[in-house]
Parts: structure tokens; C-alpha cells; sequence
């Protein structure tokens, strides 16, 4: 457990004709972590405007942006190797960026008419199937000044409707469902007609302003259909022709313009008057003096760069300053274990500068109560090997946190697993067999030798290795004594804060009374047990010992209520159950344990039954190992769900929230990230 980097607040002064070389430095040098300008906050100064690139770059960038998702590039997907920078911003001025757009523009626009055309095309081809059914040249239904023309689809046959209507002509191609009707009638009875049809679900067919066949035209239409279909894949074949062509100058130029952007729009941020501006930053205290020397450094002593305060832990001295310098950046500080439990913090939420990272705490209990809960050295196996796959390998914050809890839990799960409880898939290593179980001992035939025995826990005379559902009480005491050791380091780093934050007396006040509650109460209960559970009745249990044992329990859990009132009234009472709550929940950890010792044992005794008595011979070995493996894999599958989740609520309910405030905000100095581009300069000349 480890506080964050202490950090030091500093201002940058300087002429306004050296700020675009002040923003080059203070990116490529990474430490600086920006305090953005509030308007009014300086007489004399105002928030600054964007530098006269920062629009074209911005406008370049925009145009590059729709050419990436017109071609579909990922640009954190593209692999190419990186470009050098003087060339990229080269390429950028002399208007590469501009002529890549139009070339996407108009590829994607030439799509898209031809995807157009096919869709007209497709609805002219479904109205000429329709049409095709009658025997009408396509030229026969306009041109009438007498007659009206009704063409359409019908649900129902209008034959007989349109035989009492005189005065018209009329051709009809019906099946069983749906029909096409063509009707030639004077406009005087052109409601009568409509009529009809409509009662019999008209609906109006678009006849195409051409002339011959239907048949024709639509053997036409095909033939159209198909050229263009033959035009649209040469359209994107053309495109992604160009995305593969382009895909290396878009993704490094992409990069080079953020860049440009954000440098551009650094005044923003900052405070600006007519000749001058002023930075406000913090940086790390411990690289504060080489940063300030590598800056003068390169702006030739033409800037002037003095330290304000180095920020204390004390929440009074950071409520002392203006209300924009008082959030200081959170660097968390762990160790290599640490520091891959930080994304797990971070989903609750960013550590405050002045708390504990509870993230090394994680990184210890997470992976030993995961291991606890699983203790089986045949799911530990492929927990390690997933594990380290997916901390190699894995690009996601999400995933590499997951394989980093399967490979450390793991090995814990691997050290319970073969030296407690000495078991493996369900199984322990030695022991007879017996109606209900069966040993790898028994099931190999062999006799382990006795250095392999001494490996292991010895839990009974003759048997080495904690039976998960035989040692019920003693695993249910060490999950709760495994809760109670938590839960302490918990209270104590929540009263370190509260002293290092408010003082000692006001962090006494606000969590030293939880603490002699809780120790309290831990010490009132175990003596509660001893009386409650005493084999030979309450009055034997009474002995000078355990009334001694109630006696100092009750008299620190008085004085940790009498701490806590001035600060949580009744409050401090009330909460009191709740403190046996959060003990009993960490029972959790045997319970599960038992679950899948549960599961394993079924499954390993109808694999056994299958194998050696239902069915017996090759078919039931076959069907016994279908059983195992599938039975197995479940559970290994259950058990990253129950264990990963339940272990996790213990970190984020039961002892984080007892320390852990939140709240922060993390250091995110200005800095060059490059993966596409690269300054090869600089290389030559660091060489």
C-alpha cells in the first residue's frame, strides 16, 4: 500500500512569441500535467485563442476523420510500420489530405449512384414481373384523352365486379392469392371502377415510360441488373484499393494532426494577455528539478519557470488555496504487482492524492481469496496458462485485468490446491477409497511415497489434505479469521488516512472509533462463541479466561462507540450489526469452496458408476469421460464466475469502502504518444 507520487504545482512565464516553442517542449517532455485557466482568475489576463494552425488542422483532421470511416480503417488497428514525421507533416502540406478525401469522395459517391441504380433497377424488375403476367405491350396503357387506365395488384379475383360495369375492357392474370389487373375504361365511370377494385385490395402498379414487352423489357432489366452489380464490386474493390493504399499516411497523419490539434488549442487552457502568458502545472516532485532544468535547457533561459508549493497530504492546506488549484493529479505509485490492479481500483474510482491506493491491497487479498475459494490443483493449471496468454497478449484494459486475476489466483489456487486441501479435479491425492469417493491413489493403483505426503496438511491421523466437505467448521472459522484479518488492515488504513488528511484528533474521531468497534466487537464475539458452543454447557464455559476475553471485548467495543458518537450519534450504535455482517460475509469463501467440492464429487461418481457399473466396458469409459470433462468444465467455468465475483465483492464492499474515499483525478500530463509516426531526427541526434 502506497500513497501517491507527491506532486508540486508550478507556473510558467514567458513572452506570447515563444509559445508555440513552450507547447512543443512541454508535450515532447510528458511530466506536466495542465490546471486549466478560469476567466476573471488573473487581473490582466483572459483565457488565450487558438494558434493560427489550430483551424486548418482541425478542418484536415474532420476531412481525414470521414475518409477513415468511409473506408472502414481502424487506425488503432493498422500495423504498417511508422512513418517518419518530417515527411507526414510534408505530405500534409502540400495538400496530401485534401486530395485523399476527394479521391475517397468521389469513389464513394460513384458507389453509391451505382448502389442507387441497382435499387431502381430491382424496383422496375418487380413491377415488370408483375406486368409480364398480362398480354399488354407496355406502350398500350398511356395516351388515352377518353379512357382512363387502371393497372395494379388485386388479393382477390375482380371479375365478376367488373363484368357488371359496362362500357370497359379489362384483362386479369389471378392465381391463388394475388392477381394483376389491367382495366380500360371511360373517365365518366371512373369511380365505379375504383370502386370495384378497391374492394378487391387494388393497389397500383407504376407502369415504366417505355415501350415493348414486359417479357422484353424485363429480360432488359436483368441484364442491368447484373452489369451494374459487376460496376458495384469494381467500386469497392476500387475502395478498398485506396484503403489499402492510404491506410499508412491516414493513420500516421491522423496521429500528427491530433497532435497539432491539441497543441493548437493549448492557449484554451491557459492564461494569455497581450504579450505574455502564464502556465499553470503540476509535475512530480521527484522529477520537478530536471524538468525544470531540460525547459530552460531548451528555451534558452527566455521563459522563467518557479515552483509554488510542493502539496502535502493535509486536506486543511489543500482547502487553503484557490478553488483551481486544490484537485491535485493522482499518480499512483505501486509496485509491478500494484500497479496491474489499478484498472480494478479505477472501476470504482481514481484514488484521491491524499488516500491510500488500495490497489496493492487488492493485488494481495483478490488472487489469495480467489485461490482459496477454487483450492484445486486441476483447475489451477489452466487458470495459470490462460492467465499468462491473456497478460501477454491481450490489448484491452478489461482483459489483460481478467488474465491477470487468473494467473495470480491461479497460483494460489495451485498452492491451496495441492498443499491444504491436496486434491485435484474433485479428488485428493491419498487416501482409500471409499463408497462415496475415490483418491488418485486408489484410482492409479500406486502407493505415494511419504516425502509426497509430507507436502501436504495432515488433517487427521492417516489423511493428508482438508476435505472441503468433511472440515466443514474449520474452514468456515479460517474464512471468517481470513475476514477479520481484512477487515483490520482495512480500518487501520482508513484511520491512517483520516489522521494524515484531517489531523489526529478529527481522524480519531472519524475512523479510529470504527476501529476499536470493530476489534471490539471481534474479541466480544469470539469470547460469545466459546460460551454459545461450549460442548459441555454455558455454565463450564464460564471460565476465568473467557470472561476475561467478554470483559476486554465490551470494554473496547465501549470506548470505540464512544469515539464514534460525537461524530455519528446513534448512528454508531445502530451500525454495530452491520460490523458481524460484513465478518459472516466472508464465510462466502469456504461456502463456495464446498460448492464446487460439491459438484466435483457427482460428477466423479457418476463418471465412476458409468465407467465401472451401469454400463461398464468401452462404451461406458467413453461415457464416463464425456461426463468428466463436461462435468469439469462447468465448474472450472462456474468456478471463475463464483470465485472472480464473490472475491471481488469482498475488495469493493466489505474493505474498501471502509478506507476508500475516491474522488480523484488522474494525472494526465501533455505528452507526444506516437505509434504510426516516428521523429527519426531525434534518434540521429540522441545517437
Amino acid at each position: 500500500m502506497s500513497l501517491p507520487e507527491s506532486m508540486s504545482r508550478i507556473v510558467i512565464v514567458g513572452s506570447k512569441s515563444r509559445l508555440d516553442e513552450v507547447t512543443t517542449a512541454l508535450f515532447e517532455m510528458g511530466v506536466f500535467h495542465l490546471i486549466d485557466h478560469t476567466v476573471d482568475a488573473d487581473e490582466g489576463f483572459s483565457i488565450g485563442s487558438p494558434r493560427p494552425y489550430s483551424a486548418k488542422a482541425s478542418e484536415r483532421l474532420l476531412a481525414l476523420r470521414a475518409a477513415e470511416k468511409d473506408l472502414g480503417i481502424r487506425v488503432k488497428k493498422v500495423k504498417d510500420p511508422p512513418i517518419a514525421v518530417n515527411e507526414v507533416e510534408k505530405d500534409i502540406e502540400s495538400g496530401r489530405v485534401e486530395t485523399i478525401h476527394a479521391d475517397v469522395i468521389a469513389a464513394i459517391d460513384g458507389r453509391n449512384e451505382i448502389d442507387q441504380r441497382i435499387t431502381e433497377l430491382k424496383a422496375l424488375k418487380d413491377n415488370l414481373e408483375k406486368l409480364s403476367k398480362l398480354p399488354i405491350d407496355l406502350g398500350f396503357y398511356r395516351g388515352y384523352e377518353s379512357l382512363v387506365v387502371f393497372v395494379g395488384s388485386v388479393k382477390s379475383d375482380p371479375s365478376k365486379a367488373l363484368d357488371a360495369i359496362e362500357d370497359i375492357m379489362y384483362e386479369v392474370s389471378f392465381d391463388k392469392t394475388e392477381g394483376v389487373v389491367a382495366v380500360f375504361a371511360k373517365k365518366d365511370i371512373k369511380d365505379k371502377v375504383s370502386l370495384a377494385l378497391t374492394e378487391n385490395g387494388y393497389a397500383e402498379i407504376p407502369v415504366p415510360d417505355i415501350e415493348g414487352s414486359p417479357a422484353e423489357m424485363l429480360a432488359k432489366t436483368d441484364k442491368d441488373i447484373e452489369d451494374s452489380q459487376a460496376q458495384l464490386e469494381a467500386a469497392n474493390a476500387k475502395i478498398a484499393e485506396l484503403s489499402e493504399e492510404y491506410k499508412s499516411f491516414i493513420a500516421a497523419s491522423d496521429e500528427e494532426l491530433s497532435l497539432k490539434v491539441q497543441e493548437g488549442e493549448l492557449p484554451l487552457r491557459i492564461a494569455t494577455s497581450e504579450y505574455s502568458f502564464v502556465i499553470d502545472a503540476w509535475v512530480p516532485t521527484k522529477k520537478l528539478e530536471s524538468a525544470q532544468k531540460e525547459l530552460e535547457e531548451r528555451m534558452g533561459g527566455n521563459i522563467y519557470m518557479e515552483v509554488q508549493e510542493t502539496r502535502g497530504r493535509s486536506m486543511h492546506e489543500t482547502e487553503a488555496q484557490e478553488e483551481r488549484f486544490q484537485q491535485t493529479p493522482t499518480k499512483c505509485n505501486n509496485g509491478k504487482l500494484g500497479k496491474r490492479f489499478e484498472y480494478a481500483v479505477s472501476l470504482v474510482s481514481i484514488p484521491k492524492y491524499q488516500e491510500i491506493d488500495p490497489a496493492t491491497l487488492v493485488s494481495l487479498f483478490f488472487p489469495f481469496f480467489f485461490g482459496f475459494m477454487v483450492g484445486d490443483l486441476g483447475y489451477a493449471i489452466p487458470f495459470i496458462v490462460l492467465g499468462a496468454y491473456g497478460m501477454m497478449k491481450a490489448k484491452s484494459k478489461d482483459f489483460q485485468s481478467i488474465g491477470t486475476v487468473l494467473f495470480f489466483g491461479g497460483i494460489w489456487a495451485a498452492i491451496f490446491g495441492f498443499f491444504f486441501f491436496g486434491e485435484m479435479l474433485g479428488m485428493h491425492f491419498i487416501g482409500p477409497e471409499t463408497n462415496t469417493t475415490v483418491t488418485w491413489e486408489s484410482l492409479l493403483g500406486v502407493k505415494l511415497p511419504d516425502w509426497f505426503q509430507g507436502l501436504m496438511v495432515e488433517a487427521s491421523e492417516g489423511e493428508y489434505g482438508v476435505s472441503k466437505l468433511h472440515e466443514v467448521t474449520m474452514l468456515l472459522k479460517l474464512s471468517v479469521y481470513m475476514g477479520c484479518v481484512h477487515l483490520f488492515i482495512a480500518y487501520v488504513v482508513g484511520f491512517m488516512n483520516g489522521v494524515r488528511m484531517h489531523g489526529f484528533k478529527e481522524g480519531y474521531l472519524e475512523k479510529g472509533g470504527w476501529l476499536f468497534s470493530f476489534l471490539g466487537m471481534v474479541v466480544f464475539c469470539y469470547g460469545l462463541t466459546e460460551v454459545l458452543f461450549c460442548p459441555d454447557g454455558i455454565s463450564a464455559s464460564m471460565t476465568t479466561t473467557t470472561i476475561t476475553i467478554l470483559i476486554v471485548g465490551a470494554a473496547i467495543l465501549v470506548l470505540g462507540v464512544a469515539s464514534c458518537f460525537p461524530k455519528e450519534g446513534a448512528q454508531a450504535i445502530l451500525e454495530l450489526p452491520g460490523i458481524v455482517g460484513n465478518v459472516l460475509s466472508y464465510t462466502r469463501l469456504a461456502a463456495i469452496g464446498m460448492s464446487k467440492a460439491g459438484m466435483a464429487l457427482a460428477f466423479n461418481y457418476i463418471t465412476f458408476i458409468m465407467m465401472w457399473q451401469t454400463i461398464g466396458g468401452i462404451g461406458g469409459i467413453i461415457a464416463g469421460c464425456v461426463v468428466f470433462l463436461i462435468g469439469h468444465l462447468m465448474i472450472w467455468v462456474l468456478a471463475i464466475l463464483s470465485a472472480g465475483l464473490h472475491g471481488l465483492r469482498l475488495q469493493y464492499v466489505e474493505s474498501m469502502n471502509k478506507f476508500f474515499t475516491g474522488g480523484g483525478v488522474l494525472f494526465a500530463p501533455l505528452a507526444i504518444k506516437r505509434k504510426h509516426t516516428k521523429n527519426f531526427e531525434n534518434i540521429e541526434t540522441e545517437a
